[in-house]
């Protein structure tokens, strides 16, 4: 039975968990955009959530010290205050977007990419045809 058992955990030491936590959710707000696994971007949306919303609400000290509580940089405090709140004014929720990208090659985890909606999405330039390699042909001496 699932009883109480209704929040998102991530199985790791408490301290470790909230420095992940804290370190994937300062790269989301700065990148806008992070490839990580399905587990850790489930547990962290809500936080993403959170933070946006608390910089929509408002707009004094107290925001910034609540918001510098669940951040590792002080320039994604200035993003969410700054940036973020007047991009998403119109929006009440929903601020972040999970799109699977399919499977992890070493040890088969799902893999996501977590990122802002309305973000500017990265430009990814293709890559060039593979070159193929040369054959060496070496001459054999006869002796």
């Amino acid at each position: 039975m699932r009883h109480q058992n209704h929040s998102q955990r991530l199985g790791r030491k408490p301290d470790q968990a909230r420095s992940l936590l804290k370190n994937l959710l300062t790269s989301v707000l700065l990148y806008e955009t992070v490839r990580t696994t399905k587990k850790r971007a489930q547990v962290v949306r809500p936080l993403i959530d959170r933070v946006i919303a608390i910089g929509k609400r408002e707009r004094n000290d107290l925001a910034i010290r609540k918001i510098n509580d669940m951040v590792c940089d002080d320039n994604a405090c200035r993003k969410v205050l700054e940036v973020l709140a007047q991009r998403y004014a119109k929006r009440p929720s929903g601020f972040s977007r999970v799109v699977p990208i399919g499977q992890r090659e070493g040890d088969g985890a799902l893999m996501v990419e977590l990122s802002l909606v309305d973000a500017a999405a990265p430009v990814i330039e293709a890559d060039e045809a593979p070159k193929t390699a040369k054959k060496k042909t070496s001459a054999k001496k006869s002796a």
